[in-house]
């Protein structure tokens, strides 16, 4: 890191009030909120969800970045459609210890629209061989959750600062696991050993099913992903890690260095409570990649 660098726990103790904030304006506005045009082309129902507060929450955050961090990197999932880019130094990976601070305002954007509450705020700090920092706020539920590299994960009330928050432990994370929705020919196959959640087809308007923030409520115990994004997925996932989870690619291998990816995404991951549960979805998706 740089001599001038704030550490990532400085970033997020510093952030973690506004973040609070933007938490509690997206929880008081969900049940009139706005759903703008289509953001992407996707032939799922998780790629065409975009509201007031996802540009909100981007918009407001960026104006605190801007404040108090002026010098950082910053990439914003609306970032297309915020007036702020241009005023940033960059929005992508730099050399290692020069940070890129990631903000997805509203993760699991389908869900928050559709009344449910396992909606997060999710910021994160990137160096360029991985994750220095994340923050997940659950303003539904009164919790955030943060972990710092090599440092664990740990769980708060949105009353706690960083300091009172305590570590988190999954006592019986139980067996179900989380498919993303390009893994849904692959369910059967998981479901012969495992419980499944197929997010594709099992996703539902009036209950609420586990995503892959499931990992840090214990709701769910493993996730399989065709690919994960910086700012939310491949976040929640790293997350997991520090609290003890496993995380590797369908090889079995460690992740990758975020700058040797692309597009702000990790490739093939899967993440699991136990090394029984990871051994054998290895075994799962290698079997299939050779078939």
């Amino acid at each position: 890191m740089t001599l001038s660098s704030p550490s990532a726990k400085e970033i997020l103790s510093t952030m973690l009030p506004f973040l609070k904030v933007a938490g509690a304006y997206a929880q008081q506005i969900q049940k009139r909120i706005a759903v703008h045009p289509d953001k992407y082309d996707g032939d799922h129902l998780f790629a065409n969800a975009l509201t007031d507060a996802d540009l909100s929450v981007q918009t407001f955050i960026e104006v605190v970045l801007l404040a108090k961090f002026p010098e950082m990197r910053f990439y914003g999932e609306e970032y297309e459609q915020s007036f702020n880019t241009k005023y940033f130094r960059a929005i992508d990976l730099g050399p290692q210890g020069d940070y890129l601070i990631t903000l997805d305002p509203i993760d699991g954007t389908r869900y928050y629209m559709d009344g449910h509450p396992n909606y997060l705020v999710i910021m994160t700090v990137l160096n360029s061989d991985g994750f220095e920092g994340a923050i997940a706020l659950s303003p539904a539920n009164n919790k955030y959750y943060y972990s710092l590299r090599g440092q664990g994960t740990f769980v708060g009330t949105l009353a706690d600062d960083l300091d009172h928050c305590k570590p988190l432990v999954i006592e019986d994370p139980g067996e179900k696991v989380v498919l993303g929705t390009a893994l849904s020919p692959m369910a059967d196959k998981v479901r012969s050993h495992y419980p499944v959640i197929d997010l594709k087809t099992e996703y539902s308007t009036e209950v609420p099913v586990p995503p892959i923030n499931g990992l840090l409520t214990g709701e769910v115990a493993g996730v399989i992903l065709a690919s994960a994004q910086f700012i939310d997925t491949a976040a929640l996932a790293w997350m997991a890690q520090e609290m003890g989870y496993y995380l590797t690619t369908y090889q079995g291998k460690p992740l990758p260095a975020l700058s040797d990816c692309e597009n702000y995404r990790q490739s093939e991951i899967i993440v699991s409570a136990t090394e029984t549960m990871q051994n054998k979805l290895i075994e799962i998706m290698q079997a299939e990649s050779t078939t």
